[in-house]
C-alpha cells in the first residue's frame, strides 16, 4: 500500500510561485499514475494535473495550462506540482492522489473516482 504525504503549501501573493511535493512510501511508486486535485471552500474537488506511470504523459485542467507543471521523480518516490503565476482563484487545499496501473500505461486520469489513494492535503492561499 502506498501512502501519500503532501508538503509545500503556504501563503503567496498573486503572481508568485509555489512548488508542492508529494512523497510516496510503501510499494513500488513507479506502478502508479499520479494526480493533483484541489478543493476550495464550498466547492467540489476538482482536477488540476496528472502524470502517467512513466512520466511521459501529462494532463492539465485548462485553467492551469501554461502556469502549472506536474513532474515525478521515481528515484525519490516524489511527484511535484510547480505552480507559477498564481491567482487568488487558485486558493484551495491541494491533494495528491495515486492510481495503480499496469506497466507501460500512458493513462493520466482526471477524475477523483479514478484514484485509489489520497494524501491529507496541503493548503495553498493566494492573496490579491
Amino acid at each position: 500500500q502506498v501512502q501519500l504525504v503532501e508538503s509545500g503549501g503556504g501563503l503567496v501573493q498573486a503572481g508568485g510561485s509555489l512548488r508542492l511535493s508529494c512523497a510516496a512510501s510503501g510499494r513500488a511508486f513507479s506502478r502508479y499514475a499520479m494526480g493533483w486535485f484541489r478543493q476550495a471552500p464550498q466547492k467540489q474537488r476538482e482536477f488540476v494535473a496528472a502524470i502517467s506511470w512513466s512520466g511521459g504523459v501529462t494532463n492539465y485542467q485548462d485553467s492551469v495550462k501554461g502556469r502549472f507543471t506536474i513532474s515525478r521523480d521515481s528515484a525519490s518516490n516524489r511527484v511535484y506540482l510547480q505552480m507559477n503565476s498564481l491567482k487568488p482563484e487558485d486558493t484551495a487545499i491541494y491533494y495528491c492522489a495515486a492510481r495503480e496501473v499496469v506497466s507501460g500505461s500512458t493513462w493520466a486520469p482526471n477524475l477523483p473516482t479514478q484514484y485509489d489513494l489520497w494524501g491529507q492535503g496541503t493548503q495553498v492561499t493566494v492573496s490579491s
